[in-house]
């Protein structure tokens, strides 16, 4: 961000500290409050304003200042509220990083040369590689079909969100899923926000179908975390990751699959 981040930093500390008060769990706030914070400070925004919030929400940490004021075990994200509305919140799970001591599992790749040349270590080139091999399959034992590309739409009491894919699904039973998938490449963090978002989403635009948001990270070029997302009563905990390595099939030898076979069973997907 360069210069950016030292504008974005000044103008989110300054709408964060006007507007907290001692034991307050949310802080609202609008996009207009960008606005007039910055003639405050006689700072000049950027083209596109919502990339103050983007870039918190996706690409840096909150301020220190910002983060001191959490309690212990909580930290501070920034949620949408409804249409140029926001509120900093706060969760026990803000950012999900793969673990990294979790074992991989290679997976014959099946990415088509051409790809493979041209695509881009980001989301887009994440995507491809997981549609081409069929990871949301493989991950959550469903058959599942890609529906919609970068779905941008509407929801109630959030305004506009954004899901980078959107799979549905069936399974041996025949029930019917929705897998919403975030995905991120690069620099780029995942935000436990996303995955909020991806249940509001389903709720409202998928009633009839079982909502399980995934998300997708690219650790190397061609290792892949997956994670599987659940609700409980303290919010959206991890249910399931796993570590894809795509690889020619010739590496996957007879010691790697006496390894597979050797694992415990598991049920994916749980209704």
């Amino acid at each position: 961000m360069g210069s950016d981040k030292n504008r974005y930093v000044q103008l989110i500390e300054r709408i964060f500290m006007t507007k907290h008060k001692k034991g307050t769990k949310e802080v609202s706030f609008e996009r207009q409050d960008i606005i007039q914070t910055a003639h405050q400070l006689g700072i000049q925004l950027p083209k596109n304003i919502g990339d103050v919030i983007y870039s918190f929400r996706y690409r840096s940490a909150l301020p220190a200042s910002i983060r001191k004021k959490a309690p212990e075990g909580l930290e501070w994200v920034i949620r949408p509220s409804g249409k140029a509305q926001y509120k900093f919140a706060l969760t026990t799970l803000a950012r999900i990083i793969p673990t990294s001591m979790l074992g991989e599992t290679k997976i014959p790749d099946s990415t088509p040369g051409i790809i493979t040349k041209y695509a881009i270590d980001d989301e887009q080139g994440l995507l491809a590689k997981i549609r081409y091999n069929r990871l949301i399959d493989i991950f959550t034992g469903v058959t599942c079909y890609s529906l919609q590309n970068h779905l941008r739409t509407t929801v109630p009491t959030m305004g506009q969100v954004e899901t980078d894919e959107v799979y549905v699904g069936i399974d041996q039973r025949g029930v019917q899923y929705v897998f919403p998938i975030q995905a991120k490449g690069g620099s780029d963090q995942l935000g436990i926000v996303q995955i909020e978002q991806d249940f509001t989403m389903c709720v409202a635009k998928f009633p009839d179908l079982l909502c399980k948001p995934i998300a997708a990270q690219f650790m190397e070029n061609d290792l892949i975390a997956l994670f599987a997302f659940e609700e409980n009563e303290a919010g959206v905990a991890i249910g399931m990751e796993k570590h894809y390595r795509l690889v020619p099939p010739e590496e996957i030898k007879e010691e790697d699959l006496a390894q597979y076979r050797s694992r415990c069973f598991e049920i994916h997907i749980q209704t």
